[in-house]
């Protein structure tokens, strides 16, 4: 092949990897990677391909270092997302329709199938396998399955059925997040916008005007006794309802809210908010207090009625300031209670006027608001005469007192964000009875979680704050639905098992799937998975040669290496799967690692199917290659770092593809030896060494880095170091075929057929890793191409600063007692004291201020220069004017006129004596 042809290649190598990365157990050491499998309810767009693509890159490394590895790939389809799609679409639904026909481009009489639910996934499961063999992924596709597969339904059943055994499985009444159009409780999964909502506990402050309770929500019912007022929207119309045969006035949201959380609840006449404004109501904690308007109020928040503490919540100081400088209201004042280290008497003043806050609609409230709440609650105490307690305790003291004695009720909220369900309809909290709740609140199980987090190797390592954050926090989830795909409750056939809840320790699935496959799944009993998982029980059903080989397999690949998914699941699956894992399985088949990604950005958006925000990965295939797409993705961030595609920037990288391809095709020819040659070879032992590091470590962008860039970096010096004429020695021949392996994990299309041009024998995929070859690394002569290369910078920087035409170049090298001087300031451990130290030794202190000047102009360097490299200079450094002697016709070649090199103690030039080790002086003439 003469020239790249992405096209080709691709074709070629996708029918040579057909089988090639089915793994079966072997004699060698295993690796076994997983990553989140996808939902196929739509195509795969470019922020799906680095999810995948990154750890195809490990997989591929992995192998190469020769491990038998593991990646395998599945599809998750339980639950209701493809049920919601499917109603859109039957219904003509035309944001959904035009989603699926012109972005998707699905064709109309396959888009005509999908109003049956299990169409769409047949349709998507079959696109993410095509586009992600595209993408150049080397999976097991024998181990596929879909999470409605039967076989799949009887690996859950026997879950379940140990989970309900040792009663992590309970019944009970909890709030969840809940879709009255698909009369289900929801999970994330099924959200098209408001995944990361949390539900939230308030308390119903409950005051009185006349014969009718109005309820305040707040989480903070410990300020009750600083109330001065309550807001009333006058804007808002609000409704009188009988509320578990109490009247109530509230927002008629509110009202649709609580009916939905154990409350009976019928709504009455309808109040305008201006005839509530003025009004005075009463609570005994609080005293009467009057009803004052405010616009700002939100009949959609809580109550639709807010309770006003001036003294400690921002936003009411100066909703209460502003009508107060208009004159009216003058005769309310903020009652403190709460003492808190850093504001005075009133903390909420004290913040809004330290902040400058003009106004109620200052941009700076929100921030402000919860800097005064972190710090009440965090460090504040109550006042004596209100208890005395700490606010974190006095919180929930107050909040039961309310309940047991004033008539407050708990009221559930999300965190003051939009829940929308995949079907289009706005999901709320509900108190559902006799729902089945995984009981992650067990503290004993959240400790053995804990446990297991520590012995598990966790990338990036901030993340395990937000794991350890995420167990602390963790409630009971809801893991039944009525509706839904997915596998029935063993012992209570009425529910269905939802997506989270089913997709927990699917990776021991993978493990056997394609043995599973060929079983009839009434043959697949509770007692069979015992024997394969646990080697217990004496199974009838299936034949015990199978279930040892069955069992034979899953123990060589368990417990998986690592994990790949994005930071967004740590709330949930990723914590998830730890609980099941140490439910079900012993100690030594706990996993072992997980790698955490950031987000994926299109030109600085967060990238949305459901919002059109997408370019598709078919697209970016077809565009740019598929080798261009995966080293564009693996190059532009961390796997932990959010990325932001930009499709100007990716038609660079394939021109960086096509030098690599030109370089090796011209290598081909390469032949006889300079001597630049031995610095080349030993540089690609530091490239190795490097790359191999940064694998090790998941730095996959690292690993590019040094694998292409920085062996490009190194081959343009040494072209330019080559005598004039020569092409590269038969040292190119040797470098070419490391570096096709160093990129094979990244850019397996063209390495793979590369690697067949130079003759490599088998195929890449699979060919031996580099080692370093010690013999080959010459720090001499790297240290001695360092001082030239920076020598020619330093000279191209005066060049270009100078307003002459360059007669004559002249170098200073630095004398003996400067190479000694930067010895003993390289040792030392205190920099600032490094005069004193060098003034200790008799030969300096003759020279007295010169070694003085010298040595602060040394210690300047040796902080400017690579660590690593002083040490070595600190260890030998080079006879700089030989280096520089034998290097003056490529000198002169370079910069066209006569260069001599001397020892700056043998001129008299005023410049000579600014010579520093490692920093020649020059002067240009």
């Amino acid at each position: 092949m003469s020239g790249l042809d992405m096209r080709s290649s691709e074709r070629e190598c996708s029918a040579r990897w057909e089988h090639a990365f089915e793994a079966d157990p072997a004699e060698k050491e295993k690796y076994y990677l997983t990553v989140a499998f996808p939902y196929p309810s739509g195509a795969m767009h470019v922020g799906h391909g680095r999810t995948y693509i990154v750890p195809d890159v490990v997989a591929r490394y992995q192998r190469m270092r020769g491990k038998q590895v593991l990646f395998p790939m599945a599809f998750h389809v339980t639950g209701t997302p493809v049920i919601g799609i499917s109603k859109r679409i039957a219904n003509g639904d035309a944001k959904t329709v035009g989603l699926y026909r012109d972005l998707y481009r699905v064709p109309q009489d396959i888009l005509d199938r999908f109003i049956n639910p299990m169409e769409i996934v047949r349709h998507f499961s079959e696109e993410y396998r095509r586009v992600m063999q595209k993408c150049g992924l080397s999976i097991d596709w024998r181990r596929r399955f879909i999470t409605v597969d039967p076989q799949y339904s009887k690996f859950i059943e026997w879950q379940y059925a140990h989970l309900h055994e040792d009663e992590h499985v309970v019944k009970g009444a909890h709030p969840v997040k809940y879709c009255p159009q698909c009369e289900n409780p929801v999970g994330d999964h099924d959200l098209l916008e408001g995944d990361k909502a949390e539900i939230i506990k308030f308390t119903l402050v409950v005051f009185s005007w006349g014969d009718a309770l109005v309820p305040c929500a707040t989480l903070r019912p410990e300020t009750v006794y600083g109330v001065t007022n309550l807001w009333i929207n006058p804007e808002t119309t609000y409704v009188r309802v009988t509320l578990d045969g109490k009247e109530w006035i509230l927002s008629r949201e509110a009202a649709a809210k609580l009916a939905l959380q154990d409350h009976e609840v019928r709504v009455g006449e309808e109040i305008p908010g201006t005839a509530l404004i003025d009004q005075t109501v009463s609570h005994p904690l609080s005293g009467e207090i009057p009803v004052l308007p405010a616009t700002f109020v939100d009949p959609d928040m809580g109550t639709g009625i807010v309770m006003s503490v001036p003294a400690h919540a921002p936003f009411d100081y100066i909703a209460l300031r502003d009508l107060q400088q208009q004159g009216k209201y003058t005769a309310i004042r903020p009652v403190p209670l709460i003492s808190v280290e850093g504001y005075g008497e009133i903390p909420a003043k004290d913040a809004v006027e330290r902040a400058g806050i003009r106004d109620q609609n200052d941009p700076g409230m929100e921030a402000l608001t919860q800097e005064v709440y972190s710090a009440e609650f965090s460090r504040g105490k109550v006042f004596d005469k209100y208890g005395g307690k700490p606010v974190r305790e006095a919180r929930d003291d107050v909040a039961v007192l309310m309940m047991e004695r004033y008539g407050s009720i708990p009221m559930y909220e999300f965190d003051n964000r939009q829940v929308i369900c995949r079907c289009g309809s706005r999901v709320f909290v509900k108190i559902l009875h006799d729902q089945w709740f995984l009981e992650y609140s067990d503290p004993c199980w959240k400790e053995q979680v804990k446990t297991q987090l520590d012995e598990m190797a966790l990338v990036p390592p901030e993340v395990r704050t937000e794991f350890n954050r995420t167990v602390d926090w963790l409630k009971d989830w809801a893991c039944t639905r009525r509706v839904g795909l997915g596998t029935k409750l063993p012992w209570d056939p009425t529910w269905i098992i939802e997506p989270l809840s089913d997709s927990t320790i699917y990776m021991a699935y993978y493990t056997i799937a394609h043995h599973l496959n060929a079983i009839a799944p009434e043959k697949l009993t509770p007692d069979v998975f015992e024997y394969i998982f646990k080697g217990e029980g004496n199974p009838t059903t299936v034949d015990r040669e199978t279930l040892d080989r069955i069992r034979s397999e899953f123990l060589y690949w368990y417990p998986y290496d690592y994990r790949f998914s994005a930071k967004d699941l740590i709330s949930n699956h990723l914590t998830f799967q730890l609980f099941h894992h140490r439910a079900i399985f012993p100690a030594k088949l706990q996993p072992k690692g997980m790698v955490v990604f950031g987000m994926g950005l299109l030109n600085g958006a967060k990238m949305s199917s459901s919002k059109g925000n997408v370019f598709l990965l078919e697209d970016a295939l077809e565009e740019f290659g598929a080798d261009t797409v995966r080293m564009f993705l693996v190059g532009s961030a961390e796997p932990w770092q959010d990325f932001d595609w930009r499709n100007e920037l990716v038609s660079s990288t394939r021109k960086q593809i096509e030098r690599f391809w030109t370089t090796v095709e011209e290598a081909k020819q390469a032949k006889g030896a300079s001597d630049i040659d031995a610095w080349l070879a030993s540089r690609l032992q530091h490239r190795i060494e490097s790359v191999t590091a940064a694998l090790d470590s998941f730095q996959t962008r690292q690993a590019l880095q040094e694998a292409f860039f920085g062996v490009e970096a190194d081959l343009k010096w040494y072209r330019r170091r080559l005598p004039e004429g020569a092409t590269g020695g038969a040292v190119m021949q040797d470098l070419c075929r490391t570096w096709v392996r160093l990129l094979a994990p990244i850019i397996p299309f063209t390495c793979e057929t590369l690697w067949s041009e130079i003759g490599g024998e088998g195929m890449v995929s699979f060919a031996p890793w580099p080692e370093v070859d010690e013999a080959r690394v010459n720090p001499d002569v790297e240290l001695a191409e360092e001082l030239l290369s920076r020598t020619v910078e330093d000279i191209e920087s005066i060049v270009k600063l100078i307003p002459i035409e360059p007669k004559s170049i002249s170098l200073f090298v630095a004398p003996a007692w400067k190479h000694e001087a930067f010895r003993i300031i390289a040792a030392s451990t205190d920099k600032t004291r490094v005069v004193r130290e060098i003034m200790q030794n008799e030969e300096m202190r003759k020279r007295g201020r010169e070694a003085t000047d010298a040595a602060k102009q040394i210690t300047k360097l040796v902080l400017k220069l690579p660590p690593e490299l002083v040490k070595q200079l600190a260890g030998s450094s080079p006879d700089e004017q030989a280096v520089l002697e034998g290097a003056r016709s490529f000198l002169e070649h370079e910069f066209g006129v006569p260069v001599t090199v001397r020892n700056a103690e043998e001129s008299t030039h005023p410049k000579a004596s600014g010579a520093l080790p490692f920093k020649p002086a020059i002067v240009i003439e």
